[in-house]
């Protein structure tokens, strides 16, 4: 039987739901395990292998002889092991496989190496029980929370934010107790007794002609968000626009460059980080909102919520993500090139051209790289003071702006290329 149209029943309309494509080009981060120990990776010329530890034991034990001990040996006097992988398992000893037919060196554990350098500690990716690279979706919504909470600060009078809760008052508060946040503790939680708390948790909830208040994170109405982790990051190939496959998603082990400026603007080198970094990414996630959920938020001073539905939420991240663009244009026009720094040539040229455009071409700033302005609401505040809650809380830069020091990444001809951490969502 055919049921007509106007007789079918219609499905709820309680959430709305966005496939997002994330495309970036280039992005870390972290792990759990924050730094890698030169014994736990292999690196060549041209490749970076960071090995299934567990495996290469199994694999080191089946060839006999003196090769466990050797590597034990080799670990304890922070030796170089490739000599002994290759008189273990031959000249292709990345190919090897442990008793149980393991790779011991697992393919998508094995980056392009872009350092000239010694590499002297790695920071890794963060990787999913597959052992898949990928972005888990809470780093993408606390992106999304800060983007969120930028927005309510800077137009208090469209949403009717309460007047502590403004930066003026912030800004108050904070000059009087700046004291205080040389208390580690008091560091961590003076965001949320500032503002954060007010802006998203403390709200009353109308659910069934009940109304239930409290303060917590049953309050928080970015409940009604949910965000998945990425799908896996798997090194493919993709046509461009002229139809040439290019390759996307594939791991680099790049050299970091930390830098800041000298009081004349001269280019200051401070020190080299090497990471396991996404280049060419390009994967999806999936955004949720409860509108339902959503409505039974009633913010107990009066405040509007700042979105009603994704398309706003998206453009409050845009928003937030043109006022950290313009902020670093401004920035990398003010730095002087400096070809002797340490032994180190540092030309930003190419992120200078990066900056040129004057429309931000991304929608968020995520992972390691992004720095105080995509952490923080720090660019809601008075220069001034962002550069003394920085003195206080992180390392002392009198006489400079906060953020000083910025993270650049070098190609692989040694040439200062990149900038980490700037996404593009695309709904699909």
């Amino acid at each position: 039987m055919v049921i007509a149209p106007e007789s079918a029943l219609k499905k709820p309309d309680f959430y709305e739901s966005k496939r997002i494509q994330l495309t970036s080009p280039l992005l870390h981060i972290g792990s759990s395990v924050s730094r890698l120990n030169p014994f736990e990776y292999v690196q060549t010329a041209k490749k970076v292998y960071i090995p299934n530890q567990e495996a290469l034991a199994k694999g080191l034990l089946k060839k006999g002889g003196s090769f466990f001990n050797d590597y034990i040996q080799a670990i304890e006097e922070r030796q170089d092991i490739t000599r002994l992988l290759k008189q273990a398992f031959g000249d292709e000893w990345w190919n090897a496989k442990d008793t149980d037919e393991n790779l011991i060196f697992p393919k998508d554990a094995i980056s392009q190496n872009f350092s000239q350098e010694r590499i002297t500690d790695l920071r890794p990716m963060i990787r999913n029980g597959m052992g898949y690279l990928f972005i888990p979706g809470s780093s993408i919504k606390g992106a999304i929370r800060t983007a969120i909470a930028y927005h309510l600060l800077k137009y208090p009078d469209r949403y009717q934010v309460p007047p502590e809760n403004r930066s003026s008052q912030i800004e108050d508060r904070l000059k009087n107790s700046l004291g205080e946040l040389r208390n580690k503790h008091k560091q961590k939680f003076a965001d949320d007794q500032l503002f954060m708390d007010n802006l998203f948790s403390n709200y009353t909830l109308n659910y069934q002609g009940k109304i239930l208040s409290g303060s917590s994170q049953n309050t928080d109405f970015l409940r009604c968000l949910k965000v998945s982790d990425s799908e896996s990051i798997i090194e493919t190939k993709v046509p461009n626009k002229t139809g040439k496959s290019i390759p996307v998603n594939f791991s680099v082990v790049a050299e970091v460059i930390v830098s800041s400026r000298f009081p004349d603007y001269l280019a200051k080198y401070k020190a080299s980080i090497y990471a396991e970094i996404l280049r060419n990414v390009k994967t999806e996630f999936t955004l949720t909102l409860d509108t339902e959920m959503l409505s039974w938020f009633q913010h107990k001073q009066g405040m509007k919520l700042p979105f009603n539905n994704l398309d706003e939420l998206l453009q409050i991240c845009e928003d937030f993500a043109q006022e950290q663009w313009d902020y670093e244009h401004d920035y990398w026009n003010t730095i002087e090139n400096n070809p002797r720094a340490s032994g180190k040539n540092l030309d930003f040229n190419y992120i200078r051209d990066l900056y040129e455009a004057e429309k931000c071409p991304y929608t968020l700033r995520l992972g390691w790289g992004s720095g105080m302005t995509g952490t923080t609401v720090g660019l809601c505040f008075d220069d001034e003071l962002r550069a003394e809650i920085r003195d206080i809380c992180g390392i002392q830069a009198p006489g400079f702006e906060a953020p000083k020091s910025r993270r650049t990444v070098m190609n692989s001809n040694g040439e200062i290329k990149f900038v980490p951490g700037w996404v593009k969502f695309r709904a699909l």
